[in-house]
């Protein structure tokens, strides 16, 4: 027998004995497959229980969630040809992300209450209760971290 015929034999050897093991677990694999269908292909089960723990948790309160989602929608707002970030979830991601990376938790709350005492000694308000003029130039004044006064870094680090 030479190599040709050898590699070839192996082949029918390795196929034939994958299909007899397909056919032997066919009833296990759809069993599997029914209760995995939501799961992503490559996701481990840990993983997968993990991320599933992590969406059931709320770190956020009420009114933190709102002010990401008028922040997320700020910077991705609704157009004629899209949505807008909240309408693609962005908020529930920003969520899951640090809840899923705990060392953005103090750093985002504390981005999302400087807006609100930055609004509240300008205007009054807490930044999601601002005119949209108001919400403007308080993000328009932190966009860019290089062009932020130094009053405005902590607000310029935050946003960026």
């Amino acid at each position: 027998m030479n190599r040709r015929e050898s590699l070839k034999a192996l082949g029918f050897i390795a196929a034939g004995s994958g299909l007899l093991t397909a056919a032997c677990n066919t009833k296990d694999a759809k069993n599997t497959t029914a209760a995995n269908a939501d799961k992503l292909p490559g996701v481990q089960d840990f993983e997968y229980e993990r991320t599933a723990r992590l969406k059931e948790e709320k770190f956020f309160d009420e009114h933190e969630m709102a002010t990401i989602t008028v922040l997320a929608d700020i910077i991705i707002p609704k157009d004629s040809k899209s949505g807008s970030a909240s309408e693609a979830g962005v908020p529930d991601f920003i969520e899951f992300i640090v809840k899923d990376l705990p060392d953005n938790k103090i750093p985002m709350r504390g981005g999302l209450r400087w807006l609100d005492l930055q609004t509240k000694r300008r205007h009054g308000n807490v930044f999601i209760k601002c005119d949209t003029k108001d919400q403007l130039a308080l993000i328009d004044e932190i966009a860019y971290p290089e062009l932020a006064k130094p009053e405005m870094q902590q607000g310029a680090a935050f946003f960026h």
